[in-house]
């Protein structure tokens, strides 16, 4: 499919103010919904796949007792987003809200794996064959199943001790309180970066980032 519905950074901005249940995470749109009963947990969960059948359009649908998780991205325009995602939103929105469904957006968020390197180049392709991955465009490895943790290499001249580090995804208007219950547990806390991300070291010497949208992407459009 050509890929003249990619959206830019700034008609996702728009779109999003229409979403207020709908977050973005790299490169993906996504959103959690709690129901009362798994029963009706069920029920979204089948209102959702056949919004997807009749798009023809398919998301990521993660259901767990009485909450139903969902990220959408178009993976055939290499893992962007597209005016499809965002239609695709639109209705799931619709029949989340007709079952009464409360939106949970502080459970919006994904974990990726960062690699610390100076060649990225000499060791992706032996990370994508001993995990099954894929490349994507911008030279990162998925799950082409996109059950487990991406994972990208950051390139450096000067890799830290431990290279390997995690990433985790939250919307910047959640991350907040995380930031905050970090900082009481004695944390390091390098917000340079901040709100893009705010590196954490902890007490043992370990890394890991609080990433968010806030700052991240610029708009290529």
């Amino acid at each position: 499919m050509p890929n003249n519905d990619v959206i830019t950074q700034d008609e996702l901005n728009t779109y999003l103010k229409e979403l207020p249940h709908w977050r973005e995470l790299p490169g993906a749109i996504a959103t959690v919904y709690q129901t009362r009963t798994a029963a009706e947990a069920i029920e979204l969960f089948s209102d959702i796949a056949g919004a997807a059948e009749m798009d023809n359009h398919h998301p990521d649908v993660d259901w767990r007792y009485n909450l139903i998780f969902v990220t959408t991205s178009s993976h055939d325009v290499g893992g962007q987003i597209t005016t499809r995602d965002i239609a695709l939103a639109s209705k799931i929105s619709e029949r989340a809200e007709a079952l009464g469904a409360k939106p949970r957006i502080d459970l919006i968020g994904t974990v990726e794996i960062g690699i610390d390197t100076g060649n990225p180049e000499a060791i992706a392709s032996q990370w994508a064959a001993g995990l099954g991955y894929k490349f994507l465009t911008d030279g990162s490895l998925a799950d082409p199943n996109r059950r487990r943790p991406a994972i990208w290499f950051q390139e450096t001249r000067t890799p830290n001790d431990n290279r390997l580090h995690l990433d985790v995804w939250l919307p910047d208007s959640e991350s907040q309180p995380v930031l905050a219950e970090l900082e009481a547990s004695g944390v390091g806390a390098d917000a340079e970066s901040a709100p893009a991300f705010t590196v954490i070291t902890d007490s043992q010497g370990n890394r890991f980032c609080i990433c968010t949208e806030a700052g991240r992407w610029p708009d290529a459009g």
